[in-house]
C-alpha cells in the first residue's frame, strides 16, 4: 500500500512503526555531504551522529540546516560539532529554513553555490528516525535525480519504535509525522512510496 492511500484511523502501532522506523537503515556508503536537519534538540541527538560519520570519513563536509530559533538552529548545531572536535572549515551553514522543505531547498542552493550540484553523488541524511522518511521523500522530490542518499536516523528518548505510544510527546510527534506524510503524498507535495 502507498502512503497516500493510508487512512490515519486505520493505523496501528505496527503499521506506524513500519512507516516511520523500518527499512531506513544506514547502508554504510560514503558521500560528499552530511546533511543535518535542524531542531531544538539537534545538538544533543543529531549532531553527535553527524560528527561520528564525519570522523569515520563518510563525507568531507557537514551542512547544518535550520533557522527556526534565535539564534538559528544551524549555529547551535555548529557550536556543538566544534565542541565535539570538528573544524569550523568543515561545516557549512544554512540558517534561513523554518521547515523540512525549506531545509532542502535552501541547502540545494547552498550546495549549488559552494560545489555545484553536479559534483554531488551522495548525501548522508541525519535526523531523528521518525522524521527520516519525510526527509528522504522530500529530498527525492526537490533534489536532482542522480543524487543518492544514505540514511542515518537517531533515536531520542521519547520517540522510539518501542515506546512512542507510551508518552504524550512521543505520541504527538509520531501522529503529526504520519499525518504529514499522508497529507503531503496525497497532495503530491512530496513523492509517494510503498509501505
Amino acid at each position: 500500500m502507498f502512503l497516500s492511500e493510508l487512512k490515519i484511523e486505520d493505523l496501528d502501532h505496527s503499521i506506524i512503526n513500519k512507516i516511520l522506523f523500518e527499512n531506513l537503515d544506514d547502508d554504510g556508503l560514503f558521500g560528499e555531504i552530511i546533511l543535518v536537519f535542524g531542531s531544538v534538540t539537534a545538538p544533543v541527538y543529531r549532531v553527535p551522529k553527524a560528527v561520528e560519520l564525519f570522523k569515520a570519513n563518510r563525507a568531507q563536509i557537514i551542512v547544518m540546516s535550520g533557522g527556526q530559533s534565535n539564534p538559528p538552529e544551524a549555529l547551535s548545531m555548529k557550536s556543538a560539532a566544534i565542541n565535539l572536535g570538528i573544524n569550523e572549515s568543515d561545516i557549512l551553514l544554512e540558517e534561513k529554513s523554518t521547515n523540512t522543505k525549506q531545509n532542502i531547498l535552501f541547502t540545494k542552493a547552498l550546495l549549488e553555490d559552494s560545489y555545484g550540484l553536479s559534483n554531488i553523488k551522495r548525501i548522508i541524511l541525519v535526523t531523528n528516525f521518525f522524521h527520516l522518511r519525510r526527509c528522504l521523500l522530500s529530498m527525492k522530490t526537490f533534489m536532482p535525480d542522480w543524487i543518492k542518499y544514505s540514511l542515518c536516523g537517531v533515536l531520542d528518548i521519547n520517540t522510539r519504535p518501542d515506546n512512542w505510544w507510551t508518552n504524550e510527546k512521543g505520541k504527538t510527534r509520531v501522529m503529526n509525522e504520519v499525518e504529514r506524510l499522508i497529507k503531503y503524498t496525497r497532495s503530491k507535495d512530496i513523492i509517494d512510496c510503498f509501505i
